[in-house]
């Protein structure tokens, strides 16, 4: 039989546990995490036309600004990590001199530079325009263990880094037409 000073130790342990949002509602504590999300954090980015780093507010929307914005494809590919079919992008075949940006919001990415014809049928570069640029994740999806690249600015999904590029780095950052425009 449980012990009467065993049994009151458990039911308090159990409404600390419940309790741990110290006190508060859980309307309270969406609302303080909404205003957390909502209060844009700050990240050093590199800027081409500044030809510098720059400080830069990251860019949050909810998913209905997101598709006021953005086109239903690059929705698909940016915000709900979808895939452009290969072969069909228009930057695929782009050769010109110039800076790849973010599509979302207009974050420098990759530069003409560093582009070069893998034949997958997706834009591929050898490197970003700078690190601090775009973040690398971990994506297991679809049973396969590949690295996910996002913008470090709005976290939209512009494709993945594979270990199979040129000797300048070794890596193949394929990445999606309709995640990026260009600029000349």
């Amino acid at each position: 039989m449980i012990s009467r000073r065993v049994f009151i130790i458990g039911g308090l342990l159990t409404v600390i546990s419940a309790c741990n949002g110290k006190g508060t509602s859980p309307e309270a504590s969406a609302t303080v995490n909404t205003l957390e999300q909502a209060k844009p954090s700050r990240i050093r980015i590199y800027s081409a036309s500044n030809k510098g780093y720059i400080m830069s507010d990251k860019v949050i929307k909810s998913d209905a600004e997101w598709r006021k914005q953005l086109t239903a494809e690059q929705y698909h590919v940016t915000r709900e990590k979808g895939t452009e079919r290969s072969f069909s992008g228009t930057l695929l075949n782009n050769h010109e001199q110039g800076v790849y940006q973010c599509v979302c919001c207009g974050s420098d990415l990759y530069s003409s530079e560093h582009k070069f014809e893998s034949g997958t049928g997706w834009p591929s570069f050898w490197q970003p325009i700078a690190p601090e640029n775009v973040t690398a994740r971990a994506d297991n999806s679809f049973f396969m263990k590949r690295t996910e690249v996002v913008c470090s600015r709005c976290e939209a999904h512009l494709g993945h880094v594979f270990e199979d590029g040129p000797k300048q780095t070794g890596l193949r950052h394929c990445i999606n037409s309709v995640a990026m425009t260009f600029v000349k």
